[in-house]
């Protein structure tokens, strides 16, 4: 039950359900999804500001003063009109968002990809437990805003990253998990990095089996800046260098090989078409995230496609459209003056087709309003258009 009053002129709720929210910020369940069902009920205005009827850090704070809750006389409201009263309100899972903690500790990882490596009572060094100990720290505290981090308190030697695609990117939007192991001879060594593929090959250094291809990890030959140095190199500068070695703007060229044609007319071609098929290999990790959260985010993975899902939708229909993978910024899709720019009829196609799929994920977290937002594959009159200019709209 919702209960309001007006206090020093603003409205004040007491949400007896308050307690269904994960206060420990640990990937649990914020419910099945009947505490939202009243909201239908309510004439509100969405948003992720001031939080109506759910917990927030200020929440414990007392908001009463010496001033009386504010009554309506009932008989001047015959003589004036009433003002309107806009209640905003945020999303749950928009809240759930703005409280988890980036960094935090689990009690167990018992479906961790290294978790055979290893027990809770093995002991290690001094050394071992000082550096993996230093690393907690540094990310509790410097971890940026697009990495969230869970490391197990029984198994210190084990901890799990989660990484969101960066706008500008064929990965914009998406989620990329990775499990981590600290072998017992780091930090000589590096650590041992596995990412969530679920059987797909999204870039150049991410594997369909799971390996991570990097200098740092020594799993790819670098000068000696770029390998894993014992004294000075960190697990937030491993994680910031998957951000922004791996999972960048054009991928193709990550391949040593084909780096040298960066720049060139036929490089960018096959850069662009690589690109196209990353972004569709990004929407089939969406589903295979929705549908098997990794333990400890299953909270958060339905959480951030709940509030994506039209950001999602409006980026996938201007791909449809013919923009080219990438272009989707803050704000709209980028000018584009050159045809050549347009995405290929394939690409526009398959993400048409495949984005029915994702569509029928997202509608299954509750998120409403899809199905009719969803543009249809295009034809050859629309291809043609396509190579018009286009403005920047509204995402």
């Amino acid at each position: 039950m919702w209960n309001t009053e007006f206090r020093n002129g603003g409205l004040v709720s007491n949400n007896n359900n308050a307690n269904l929210v994960d206060k420990k910020n640990k990937g649990k369940s914020i419910q099945d999804g009947s505490f939202y069902d009243h909201l239908a009920d309510e004439e509100v205005v969405m948003s992720t500001t001031h939080p109506w009827g759910f917990p927030s850090s200020s929440s414990k704070r007392s908001r009463r003063s010496s001033s009386r809750p504010f009554n309506r006389d009932a008989s001047a409201s015959s003589s004036r009109p009433r003002a309107a009263v806009e209640v905003v309100v945020s999303s749950a899972q928009a809240n759930f968002l703005r409280d988890f903690k980036r960094f935090d500790t689990v009690d167990n990882f018992s479906q961790h990809h290294y978790a055979s490596q290893g027990n809770a009572s093995k002991q290690h060094s001094r050394t071992w437990v000082k550096k993996v100990q230093a690393d907690w720290k540094i990310l509790e505290n410097d971890l940026p805003e697009a990495i969230s981090v869970r490391a197990c308190e029984s198994r210190m030697d084990l901890m799990r990253a989660v990484i969101v695609g960066a706008e500008g990117t064929p990965y914009h939007d998406g989620l990329f998990f990775f499990d981590i192991h600290f072998p017992d001879t780091y930090p000589s060594v590096p650590p041992m990095v596995h990412y969530h593929s679920g059987g797909l090959r999204i870039n150049p250094n991410l594997y369909n089996c799971g390996k991570v291809c990097l200098s740092l990890l020594g799993t790819w030959n670098g000068n000696a800046r770029e390998q894993w140095l014992p004294q000075e190199s960190t697990m937030l500068q491993l994680l910031v260098s998957i951000q922004a070695l791996i999972l960048n703007q054009k991928p193709y060229f990550n391949e040593p090989a084909y780096g040298r044609t960066k720049g060139t007319p036929s490089g960018e071609a096959h850069s662009k078409f690589y690109s196209e098929n990353v972004y569709v290999l990004s929407l089939r990790t969406m589903v295979y995230s929705m549908r098997k959260p990794p333990k400890h985010f299953e909270e958060f993975v339905r959480s951030h496609y709940f509030e994506r899902a039209h950001d999602i939708v409006k980026a996938s229909n201007a791909y449809i459209d013919g923009a080219p993978v990438g272009s989707i910024v803050k704000g709209g899709v980028q000018d584009l003056e050159e045809s050549s720019e347009s995405g290929s009829m394939k690409f526009r196609t398959e993400v048409a087709t495949f984005m029915k799929t994702v569509v029928e994920e997202l509608v299954k977290l509750g998120v409403k309003e899809l199905d009719d937002k969803l543009k249809p594959p295009p034809n050859a009159e629309s291809s043609n258009k396509s190579n018009c200019k286009r403005s920047r709209s509204s995402r």
